[in-house]
């Protein structure tokens, strides 16, 4: 009887086949099996009730977990969390957000590889992440989508060095991959699923914080490219949108694509 009264009573929400997250549970009546609802005293409300306690504290340990560690916190965690986590500041005077990639926030890419070292772009404050499919280009390495029905799109690829090289180490750098020309040639094909031969229109290199950027802007299909490595990975952040978002909101576009750090 009580099996019974368990299937009738408790329920999960349902998850996306690749983002989870932690909804709160809400209180339903229970209806007994024959007709009629339980008295609030009766000994299997009671237990019922015991389990819904116990399944309750064990949600609130869960989502504690999810307060963000200090900006000063020397070591990167990586907790196991998977899929979206909140990430994006509010609107500054501008109207633009933040986002920073939440460290409980899971994708080590592979067993036995580092946390990905946190990074952080900015948007205008109508852009929102969206999710992710295997099926996308750039398959299981893809980290994030963030798009803008008025504005375009963006993603970020991470992916391992070792893929490309293994005397890399693990404190890898732009420079240590290759050049400007050749890391484009070499990852550009993630970006766009195609040779970029005769593609790149300009290509720069910034520099922030000690770590160098490798920054590309391609043509046709238009999009923005930015490219560093950290850790054992290479970041690969995109940014594009179709002819018209291209011409009206380029220099928004612009703004995204040079705003990407790895932090």
């Amino acid at each position: 009887m009580e099996t019974t009264l368990l299937r009738f009573c408790v329920s999960f929400s349902g998850h996306h086949p690749h983002h989870k997250k932690i909804s709160a549970h809400h209180r339903v009546n229970c209806e007994i099996p024959g007709g009629g609802y339980e008295d609030e005293w009766s000994p299997n409300v009671l237990s019922r009730r015991s389990l819904l306690a116990t399944v309750s504290g064990l949600s609130l340990v869960s989502s504690t977990s999810l307060a963000f560690p200090g900006e000063g916190l020397a070591v990167v965690k990586q907790g196991l969390l998977a899929g979206r986590v909140p990430g994006l500041s509010e609107p500054d005077d501008e109207g633009w957000r933040t986002y920073r990639r939440p460290d409980e926030k899971s994708g080590g890419h592979g067993v036995g590889w580092s946390p990905i070292i946190p990074y952080a772009f900015s948007v205008p404050q109508d852009w929102n992440e969206v999710p992710v499919s295997i099926a996308d280009l750039g398959g299981t390495e893809i980290d994030l989508r963030f798009a803008s029905p008025k504005e375009g799109r963006l993603s970020v690829i991470v992916a391992p060095v070792l893929r490309f090289a293994d005397n890399l180490g693990d404190n890898v750098k732009i420079e240590n991959i290759g050049t400007p020309a050749k890391v484009i040639n070499a990852f550009g094909p993630e970006v766009i699923g195609e040779n970029v031969e005769g593609k790149v229109l300009s290509s720069n290199v910034a520099e922030h914080d000690g770590r160098l950027y490798y920054q590309f802007e391609l043509e046709p299909p238009h999009v923005l490219i930015t490219a560093t490595a950290a850790g054992n990975r290479l970041y690969l952040f995109s940014v594009t949108g179709n002819g018209l978002q291209w011409k009206r909101y380029y220099k928004d576009l612009k703004k995204i694509a040079t705003s990407f750090r790895v932090v």
